[in-house]
């Protein structure tokens, strides 16, 4: 093999291992929305609290209802702050 096909063989191969770099580097996050309080009318089964990751740069946190729905909530919100320091 003449050395410019390796060459150019060597930057395919760069190329392709930096696109699969940047491809897993972008945020997996559970949430892709949130709300501002817990919904009235609604059982909750289970709240559970997600810290930042390097997966996710946000807290996350997740509210199971008892018919097994899930939504989340903005832990920026003084009710949800308020929310979480009760259950603790």
């Amino acid at each position: 093999m003449s050395g410019i096909i390796k060459v150019f063989l060597l930057l395919a191969v760069l190329i392709c291992i930096s696109k699969a770099q940047l491809r897993e580097s972008k945020q997996s996050c559970l949430c892709r929305s949130v709300r501002d309080s817990i919904m009235k009318n609604s059982r909750q089964r289970d709240i559970q609290i997600y810290p930042a990751t390097m997966f996710c740069n946000k807290v996350e946190i997740v509210v199971t209802t008892s018919n097994g729905r899930r939504y989340c909530l903005n832990p920026d919100k003084k009710a949800v702050q308020d929310l979480v320091l009760d259950m603790m």
